[in-house]
């Protein structure tokens, strides 16, 4: 029997084009998820207490770091101003 690894898998995945499109399209929110956590880690905070700077909700902040859903600048300058940081857009061509 054949062992899979994680990155066997994906790679076998990926390796479907209808997989990879999708894939791909999802890749710019996977992103922003990935910095969200990183801030909040870094600021030494649980979802909970995060939640409680936000005055919302720790499921609320779970869905924001899920990539699933595409926040609003709004929430972004919120999640960015509770972490001690500051939210910046940048477009690159």
């Amino acid at each position: 029997m054949k062992t899979r690894t994680p990155d066997a898998l994906e790679r076998r995945l990926l390796a479907d084009p209808l997989v990879r499109q999708a894939f791909d399209e999802l890749a710019p929110q996977y992103a922003v998820a990935r910095v969200l956590i990183e801030a909040r880690a870094r600021a030494g905070l649980s979802q909970a207490e995060l939640a409680r700077r936000m005055g919302t909700t720790q499921s609320v902040i779970a869905r924001l770091e899920s990539g699933r859903t595409a926040p609003s600048l709004r929430t972004l300058q919120r999640y960015a101003e509770s972490v001690g940081g500051r939210l910046t857009v940048k477009i690159e061509a």
